[in-house]
């Protein structure tokens, strides 16, 4: 296992590298720039800042300085952000975007299973109609949709939810509906299908044979072996999830990472942009490896070696 660990280590970077190298040069590849806008600037305090922020070099050096930088855990400084370094950025917006996202997972996750589960114990009844329907629903209405009509009739018309802000438990409730809603559907048609071809394989009908009981083969045979195909999923769903979901955040006004994301594009934030790439590409790399190893611990005949 340590020699498939390093060997993902060392792709994980190289995914990491290039990811960088394209973000930098196709910010710099788009028209104008992070001091360009309506008002223009004097010609003297434009020059000021972009050398203060290193624009005024060549395009090659500031990507080599960027990349040591980097090697330092610097990921430099942010233009709109009043000076704040980008590390300090993300570490204020992260765990907010963390906290909206754990919860977004653990909804997500209980409601898909337990609609998946309900559904292929109760194959071609109403239960499965029922559970389907929603999850067909969850996957095809986008989630900026969903929010929306979230927005509107449990917060301006019936005023049971605060429309924005993140002060409160009652604050989550329909932002984690509009975050989890499309993976909670995805989770639970997964979950059928998966379980469903589990429970044809041989030793269900063996179990099935020593007359045990419907829910005894499920909980206790089948539901461990149909979880792969959704520990597969998991990893880029927490890291999508956790780090904090752009239009979501903006729409109920939450000072997440997603947010400020969105901000850093808007104001051409070079540093703030390439910063956050960066976090969210190691994020994802680091989720899909800790998932590849979960393969193991859920299915020892897994050998992840070979």
């Amino acid at each position: 296992m340590l020699k498939y660990i390093v060997k993902r280590i060392i792709a994980s970077a190289i995914t990491i590298f290039i990811v960088i190298t394209f973000t930098f040069l196709l910010m710099h590849a788009i028209p104008g720039g992070p001091f360009t806008s309506e008002k223009k600037l004097p010609p003297e305090i434009q020059a000021n800042l972009e050398a203060k922020y290193g624009l005024d070099k060549p395009l090659s050096q500031q990507y080599t300085t960027y990349l040591k930088n980097l090697a330092h855990g610097d990921l430099g400084l942010s233009m709109s952000a009043d000076g704040r370094s980008v590390n300090d950025v993300i570490g204020y917006a992260f765990p907010t975007s963390a906290k909206l996202g754990g919860v977004s997972v653990l909804f997500a996750l209980a409601l898909g299973l337990f609609m998946g589960i309900q559904a292929a114990l109760h194959q071609g009844k109403w239960q499965d109609r029922l559970a389907m329907v929603i999850a067909t629903l969850g996957v095809t209405v986008p989630s900026f949709v969903m929010a929306t009509l979230l927005i509107y009739f449990f917060a301006v018309k019936l005023g049971w939810f605060p429309a924005i802000g993140f002060d409160g438990p009652i604050n989550y409730v329909l932002p984690v509906i509009a975050l989890g809603g499309y993976s909670m559907a995805f989770i639970a048609r997964l979950g059928r299908s998966s379980l469903l071809e589990v429970v044809r394989q041989d030793y269900i009908k063996v179990a099935k044979a020593k007359g045990l009981s419907a829910g005894k083969i499920i909980y206790k045979h089948a539901l461990k072996n149909s979880l792969i195909p959704i520990v597969t999923y998991l990893g880029p769903l927490i890291a999508g999830i956790l780090t904090g979901s752009f239009v979501i955040e903006s729409m109920f006004g939450i000072p997440g990472l997603g947010r400020e994301f969105v901000t850093s594009i808007s104001n051409r934030d070079y540093t703030t942009i390439l910063g956050v790439t960066v976090f969210y590409s190691t994020f994802l790399v680091l989720c899909n490896l800790i998932v590849d190893i979960l393969y193991v611990v859920i299915d020892p005949r897994i050998k992840l070696d070979a």
